[in-house]
């Protein structure tokens, strides 16, 4: 059966794949809801850009929310079956919810219950995780707490330390879990319930981890460091901040094995780690 979706996102290299995987499932993706930035926010642009037309994916309509009590009056009269929610982060009113007919799904990006919360890539790289998780749930009014449809994971490689190195495999994982995740909504399954057993929650870094101790072993700090890559410029603080030949700077990606070319090399608690990108602190 082929299904009207509605997509929520505010990641466009999230929808675009996700619309065409859609459309070769025979399904019809209408609308994509993208919620408006606050004005006085303070915080990076994403290496994205903006949506325009020139970037949203055609014969999809584009829906700009300014709050989430509007969510649900925009979603009526598009005669939605199901909505997919991936990459948003407004609390979503139960009214917006339901109003497609099978209900609202979210992809949150870790093995719930575990890693609920706005930064899961962040925390899987933190706590030395050996997998991504990738969780499809029907959505309530808290955040990452709905009943399972399907669930999966792929290994964290030593090589994955930015997004493009394992963002498509997380992608396609992902997808392949979309048939089941619509076969149990059309037989109108309401999805495994969540246990609180293992349940974590996935917030912005404290200052405490920001600081860099050599005295660490180098699997720790290459961990750090790719765990503050993922905060996306989200905490209060900056990190991870090395002292190094007596200034301070800010390192960007390591290496556990030696890369060659001008990488820096630097002793740990169990021996070396390379910086292979790093930018001054002043």
């Amino acid at each position: 059966m082929a299904f009207r979706v509605g997509l929520i996102s505010n990641v466009p290299p999230v929808v675009v794949p996700l619309v065409e995987t859609l459309r070769e499932m025979g399904h019809d993706p209408v609308a994509w809801l993208i919620g408006r930035k606050k004005q006085d926010l303070v915080r990076p642009d994403p290496p994205w850009g903006d949506v325009t037309d020139r970037n949203a994916p055609q014969g999809v309509n584009v829906l700009l929310a300014r709050r989430k009590e509007d969510v649900a009056g925009l979603f009526r009269g598009l005669d939605l079956d199901a909505v997919l929610c991936w990459g948003f982060s407004w609390k979503l009113p139960q009214e917006a919810l339901d109003v497609p007919r099978l209900g609202s799904v979210n992809n949150h990006p870790a093995l719930l219950p575990r890693h609920r919360g706005p930064y899961p890539l962040a925390w899987a790289f933190r706590e030395g995780d050996p997998v991504f998780g990738s969780t499809w749930h029907r959505m309530d009014a808290e955040f990452d707490t709905g009943p399972i449809l399907a669930q999966s994971s792929v290994p964290i490689a030593d090589t994955d330390t930015w997004i493009e190195d394992f963002g498509p495999r997380i992608l396609q994982e992902t997808f392949s879990m979309l048939p089941r995740v619509f076969e149990r909504l059309e037989a109108g399954d309401p999805g495994d319930p969540q246990g609180e057993e293992g349940a974590s929650w996935a917030g912005p870094f404290e200052a405490g981890y920001a600081a860099v101790d050599w005295s660490q072993s180098a699997r720790e700090i290459h961990n750090q460091v790719r765990a503050w890559r993922h905060m996306f410029g989200a905490a209060e603080v900056e990190g991870p901040i090395a002292e190094l030949d007596g200034g301070r700077v800010k390192v960007l990606r390591t290496s556990l094995v030696d890369p060659g070319g001008d990488a820096r090399e630097v002793q740990c608690a169990d021996g070396s780690i390379w910086i292979t990108e790093s930018e001054p602190v002043s």
